[in-house]
This record gives C-alpha cells, structure tokens and sequence, in this order.
C-alpha cells in the first residue's frame, strides 16, 4: 500500500459545543496518526482553556504508541493535565484505566469508559451533541 491509499485512522466529529471535542479512531492508528490527533487537540487548547473530549474506537486494531516520541507523548499528557476536563470514551478497547494511571491519580480529568452501544450516553455525560454531518 502506497501513501496514496493510506487512509487516516483520526477522523474529527463536529459537536454542538465550541469547547466540546470528539473524534473516531478507527482501526490500526498509526505513530503518525497519534501525532495528528495531539496537533487537533493542540488546536483546541489555544481556541478553549478547558474542553470536553469523546473519543470513539472503531474496529481497533492496535496502535503504535512507541513510536511517537516519549517527549510527544510526555507533552501530550501535560497538556490533557491541564487541559481536558471530561474525556468519555466510547467503545472497545477500555484504554480508561491505563489513561488514569498516565495522567496520574490525583487528576482533575473526569474520565469514563462507555461501550459502543452506550455512545448515546456518553453525549449526554458530555452535556453535548454530535452535529450531522450532511
């Protein structure tokens, strides 16, 4: 597979809130993927002081976290620390457990683990709504 087949594994979901953030992973998310995302919410964090983050796994299968360099990664957590006020993640795997331990116990992160089939609810935590996208 050439670049020009490669389709991105990040896809950004449009929300009724200007500081509400979403977006679906889907399938291998590749180190350059990971790094697109951290660039998006950079993004957001310029644009809000405090956002609200869905994050939708879609037929995961696998992601190159070692890849991306441990100071990206490092920057990344810092910047969701001081950031990021609710992250509910919508599907399988529950990477919640290993997402608190990384950004430390003492958070002030409120993060939660939705199944797939309770996406639905996972909006209403949020205090948000997905925008069609027609």
């Amino acid at each position: 597979m050439g670049m020009a087949d490669y389709v991105p594994a990040v896809r950004r979901i449009e929300t009724n809130r200007p500081d509400a953030y979403a977006f679906e992973l889907t399938g291998r998310i590749t180190a350059a993927d990971i790094e697109n995302l951290y660039g998006l919410l950079e993004g957001a964090y310029e644009l809000h002081d405090r956002i609200d983050l869905l994050i939708r796994i879609v037929d995961y299968d696998g992601a190159e976290w070692l890849d991306v360099s441990r100071k990206t990664r490092s920057e990344g957590r810092q910047h969701a620390l001081e950031h990021v006020r609710r992250c509910a993640a919508v599907g399988e795997p529950n990477w919640t457990i290993y997402a608190r331990a990384l950004l430390v116990i003492a958070t002030t992160v409120e993060i939660r683990h939705f199944a797939s089939e309770e996406e639905e609810k996972a909006w209403s935590w949020l205090d948000a709504l997905p925008v069609d996208e027609k």
